[in-house]
């Protein structure tokens, strides 16, 4: 039995929330409080397993109560968000404290009582039951600065080597101790699939390009994909790689969510696998479920590398664990040596 406390300055979202959970037989809401403060103060008393956090509270805000609980206590917690620019900023920043997950409140409050997001409430809560609880970094990064040797750079799309990541949970910090360490001249192209709404992966690729050598982006229709560029799968898109003359460009589609998932890591990494030409790498990260083990037999067929991160440093182990599964892994690696992993294969 998973004990839960939900902490949220909304009445209504509490109830929701409560309604949402009360057909599971595996989980137990034992609190509530309206605001952070009120949080720390029933924590020791209630002892849950787990926690729902709203950002937006007042007397204590979702942020600073989650710094509180990170230092104090390993109880995993999960971020209620609004889907605006504004909410994914500070969700990133609380999965960058040490959140395991977050839950986007759709703009029509009733939708939360839908089948779907019920569904997505208890998974995630059960998945931050078994999760691991990260408190530091194990790397610190400094922004990088942009000159003319990156200027120029940019204009070289020719690379031997495309990359293919794919991550779920756990996958915006994790991809902080990957991402940043790539050097700028890169013998390849990257391409990630990390599971989030819209404006989601925006706001994630945005801190990544803050921190990174190469160039961070979201991925759009038609566009070519350039030799020391990261392209991060916008939210509610599939994306796939094709190639166009002697250059590879990306698709984006709104064909149908797989297991509920769009974008898919799946797709990604099979149209990866099918263009000839071109030595491959595929990678598969922290996150619930099995997306991306398809991926990785497709990649291995088509005589590339696989890697899979360690359960050890993994947050959630679903997908790592999926795709080792399928014996199409070449390595199995910590999540700080994954970069280097990549690097001794691809060179610059």
């Amino acid at each position: 039995m998973i004990k839960l406390m939900i902490v949220d300055d909304s009445l209504f979202m509490r109830r929701i929330l409560r309604d949402a959970l009360k057909e599971d037989d595996d989980i137990i809401v034992v609190g509530e409080a309206r605001n952070g403060k009120e949080a720390l103060e029933k924590i020791p008393i209630l002892k849950p397993d787990v926690i729902t956090l709203d950002i937006e509270m007042p007397i204590m805000d979702g942020i600073t109560t989650l710094k509180h609980i990170v230092d104090k206590y390993s109880i995993p917690v999960v971020m209620i968000s609004s889907l605006t620019e504004d909410g994914a900023y500070h969700t990133l920043k609380a999965l960058e404290i040490g959140a395991i997950d977050f839950i986007t409140k759709p703009k029509n409050i009733f939708e939360m009582s839908s089948e779907f997001i019920k569904y997505e409430i208890t998974d995630k809560i059960k998945a931050a039951a078994v999760s691991k609880v990260k408190k530091d970094y194990s790397i610190k990064f400094k922004p990088k600065i942009t000159g003319q040797e990156d200027l120029v750079l940019n204009k070289n799309v020719e690379y031997d080597y495309i990359i293919a990541i794919a991550t779920s949970t756990g996958g915006p910090r994790a991809l902080q101790d990957v991402i940043p360490l790539f050097p700028k001249n890169i013998n390849g192209t990257i391409l990630v699939v990390q599971h989030m709404p819209a404006n989601f992966t925006k706001s994630l690729a945005d801190r990544l390009n803050s921190l990174s050598h190469v160039v961070v982006k979201e991925g759009e229709e038609g566009e070519t994909l350039k030799r020391g560029y990261c392209y991060i799968a916008p939210g509610d898109y599939h994306m796939r790689v094709v190639p166009k003359g002697n250059q590879n460009i990306i698709r984006l589609s709104k064909e149908p969510p797989i297991k509920g998932l769009r974008p898919a890591a799946d797709l990604l990494m099979e149209s990866v696998a099918e263009i000839e030409g071109y030595k491959k790498i595929g990678v598969i990260m922290t996150g619930m479920g099995s997306d991306g083990a398809k991926g990785i037999v497709k990649i291995k067929n088509a005589n590339g590398y696989t890697i899979a991160q360690d359960e050890t440093t993994s947050v959630v182990f679903g997908m790592p664990k999926s795709a080792i599964k399928t014996k199409h892994v070449d390595k199995i690696v910590p999540l700080n040596n994954i970069a280097h992993e990549i690097m001794s294969i691809v060179g610059v």
